[in-house]
């Protein structure tokens, strides 16, 4: 991660690496691996997907035909992710973990992991992030719940698409920034609490301790968004 492209977050590194589980280490970055996995989906009608990632670049979308279908890049050995799959019946439990060990690297490290995810399974997603940037592209998927606990770093995430069952999104922020895209066309109520450094909102009406939507009282589905502080700021944008 290059910490010019988040000054506050520099200033903020070292507690965050304890708090994360993260130590500094000597090992060197290697050739560059590459590798994917899939997974089919039979049977299931709900995902249960847990992304614990430590310092990299995480991205998550669609644009598979299977349940799942995950690439990772990294050139420290020791920085293969552990995937973990069950499925129980209709249910399928995927996580990936970067090591316990993984340590935080700067120069010509890589670390990037990027989940293709089918459009039509049911999604309850958890991420949880130690340094880096997340890209979560998500208006296409049939969301049910999201959660994200992000540390030093970028969240981008995107909900715009077409939202046909109600969910909640909880943003639990560290020290960085977040951008949250939100359908105009559902009804979106937003709360945030915490020692946020900056909240900006886009079409979206302050009511008391909470923001709405134009759509909100009409809507027939409805996005519940909750961002508990730490330092950094985030943009709520209704588009």
């Amino acid at each position: 991660m290059d910490l010019r492209r988040f000054p506050a977050a520099a200033g903020m590194l070292c507690p965050t690496i304890f708090l994360c589980g993260c130590v500094v280490n000597g090992d060197r970055a290697g050739p560059t691996r590459y590798d994917s996995r899939s997974f089919e989906r039979g049977s299931v009608e709900e995902l249960h997907l847990d992304l614990h990632m430590g310092a990299g670049e995480l991205k998550v979308g669609t644009g598979t035909t299977q349940l799942a279908q995950t690439y990772f890049t990294y050139n420290i050995d020791r920085w293969k992710p552990e995937v973990r799959f069950d499925s129980h019946g209709t249910r399928a439990d995927l996580s990936i973990h970067q090591p316990r060990e993984h340590g935080l690297h700067f120069g010509s490290n890589r670390y990037e992991w990027d989940l293709r995810l089918s459009r039509d399974v049911p999604l309850y997603l958890r991420v949880n992030t130690g340094a880096g940037q997340a890209q979560l592209d998500l208006g296409g998927l049939p969301l049910r719940d999201v959660q994200v606990d992000m540390g030093v770093g970028q969240l981008d995430m995107d909900l715009r698409g077409a939202v046909k069952h109600d969910y909640n999104v909880r943003i639990h922020g560290g020290v960085g920034e977040a951008t949250v895209r939100l359908p105009a066309s559902a009804g979106v109520y937003a709360e945030a609490s915490g020692g946020i450094g900056s909240i900006e909102t886009r079409n979206l009406q302050k009511t008391g301790g909470h923001w709405v939507n134009d759509a909100y009282d009409h809507a027939k589905v409805r996005i519940h968004v909750t961002v508990e502080g730490g330092v950094g700021s985030i943009r709520l944008i209704a588009e």
